[in-house]
């Protein structure tokens, strides 16, 4: 779910269900040709498409960090822990291109990118991101 999908007054009724907090990293540098922006935001999408799919009723989704990488761990960082302050129980950081390693955002739960989730192929990856975050749920700490 989206953050902008989240209505006021139905928050309070879903806050239960809606326990993680997705924070999305595009890793934009304002070099990229439009065309180029364009390819990472999709390819972004297709590594968001392993949490969001699966867990859509237990994920919100905020904005995007769009320019920038690795130079702005401590903001990611905060805003993974202002997040968990305001009533998410987890945050998930993610991004296509930018790793971020665990001790530079140790606010976040789980930093999913494809150089953390290799595999052969899109799915092998996917499939590890779901054992991973659902390993995280169960043991309610981060990983």
């Amino acid at each position: 779910m989206k953050f902008s999908e989240v209505e006021p007054e139905a928050w309070d009724e879903l806050r239960p269900y809606l326990d993680t907090c997705l924070i999305p990293i595009t890793g934009l540098t304002g070099k990229e040709q439009p065309y180029e922006v364009t390819g990472a935001l999709e390819r972004l999408r297709d590594i968001m498409d392993w949490v969001e799919i699966p867990f859509q009723g237990r994920v919100v989704t905020y904005p995007s960090f769009q320019y920038g990488g690795v130079e702005n761990a401590l903001h990611i960082n905060e805003i993974c822990h202002n997040v968990k302050r305001s009533g998410f129980m987890f945050a998930i950081v993610i991004s296509e291109c930018v790793e971020l390693r665990a001790e530079q955002v140790p606010e976040a739960d789980l930093i999913v990118t494809p150089g953390r989730f290799p595999g052969d192929d899109n799915q092998a990856a996917n499939l590890a991101v779901r054992d991973e975050i659902q390993r995280m749920w169960q043991n309610g700490r981060k990983r």
